[in-house]
């Protein structure tokens, strides 16, 4: 037999609509009473009738994610991060992904949004345009894009390529390579900017060559022209296509981290798997997540306690992981 909300309402000798907000929106009931009114509920048997409940309340308890490539190294951590932070808030996440097609994302974000109470649209290629008469309603997120005046989290890339190009330098690389990503992404324009003014810091000669494709494939030719460039050292846009220059080269016969040094970005667990172990810029994609997921169910229930973001993004910070695959270059 199911065990119904005033089947647990009687059990615990309170009203049915405490025991609703009790396990709906616990804030709203003093602790030691929603304690009780929790294990009386699980040691019943009790399952939340979500549809019932979501004609009553106008919610689902859904929140869309959306993300370019669920395959790409940088997008699983930040999944299950949402999904985490979703299910301790007591929501699900439906996930979509546009495969890189840019065109798609407006298309997903209409239909997520028809069946979730809110949408984390990560890393977006839309044009800004777009994003910002989606931003226009206060359920939409923007993970790892900034978007005036709609409620953003962002990477900082600044201080991780800081390190890199530091890094390099004090190793003795004076002419280094950027390998660009695509020309859409919103990423590789920060990145971009963030390269140069480090090299013009630290003074080092700053060549740039791309764009290329976050894939191992593309990064494989991208070694190819990396060879004839006379750069001692790279840093690709991603750790998927460092993975790629890393390969090739290696298949060339040469010594990654003596002849050529290398760094990724995103600090993915293929980094490790590499081998020289693989040097990258660490982005924090469990907290980009966690904060997305913060930051829109505040917007979803009203919260005033919502992550403060001061007018503009929640920014936050990179650091490089030094591994093998950086070296003193060969003289």
């Amino acid at each position: 037999m199911t065990v119904t909300l005033a089947d647990v309402a009687d059990a615990c000798n309170l009203s049915a609509s405490t025991v609703s907000r009790a396990l709906s929106d616990p804030g709203k009931v003093n602790a030691a009473t929603r304690s009780r009114i929790e294990r009386v509920a699980r040691e019943m048997g009790y399952v939340p009738n979500r549809v019932a409940r979501s004609l009553v309340s106008g919610r689902t308890d859904t929140i869309g994610l959306i993300v370019p490539d669920i395959a790409n190294p940088f997008f699983p951590p930040v999944i299950k991060a949402v999904q985490a932070r979703a299910r301790d808030k007591g929501y699900t996440v439906l996930l979509a992904d546009t495969d890189e097609h840019a065109a798609d994302e407006l298309d997903r974000a209409r239909s997520l949004g028809k069946q979730a109470d809110g949408l984390i649209l990560a890393s977006p290629r839309t044009s800004i345009e777009t994003l910002r008469r989606l931003g226009g309603n206060g359920t939409v997120v923007f993970a790892n894009r900034d978007v005036e005046g709609a409620p953003s989290v962002v990477i900082d890339e600044a201080e991780g390529m800081s390190q890199a190009v530091e890094h390099l330098v004090r190793l003795g690389h004076r002419r280094i390579c950027y390998l660009s990503g695509p020309k859409r992404s919103w990423s590789n324009k920060q990145r971009h900017e963030a390269v140069v003014a480090a090299s013009a810091a630290f003074g080092a000669e700053l060549l740039e060559l791309g764009p290329f494709e976050p894939q191992i494939q593309a990064g494989m030719r991208a070694a190819d022209v990396l060879q004839s460039a006379g750069a001692t050292a790279a840093i690709a846009y991603d750790d998927l296509i460092a993975l790629g220059v890393m390969a090739r080269l290696t298949e060339q016969g040469m010594q990654i981290g003596r002849e050529v040094s290398v760094i990724g970005i995103d600090d993915s667990p293929m980094s490790q798997a590499a081998y020289p172990m693989l040097t990258s810029i660490h982005v924090p994609g469990v907290e980009l997540g966690t904060t997305a997921v913060d930051l829109l169910l505040a917007r979803i229930q009203d919260d005033a306690d919502a992550p403060e973001t001061d007018g503009g993004a929640i920014r936050l910070e990179t650091r490089l992981v030094i591994r093998g695959s950086t070296g003193l270059p060969v003289t």
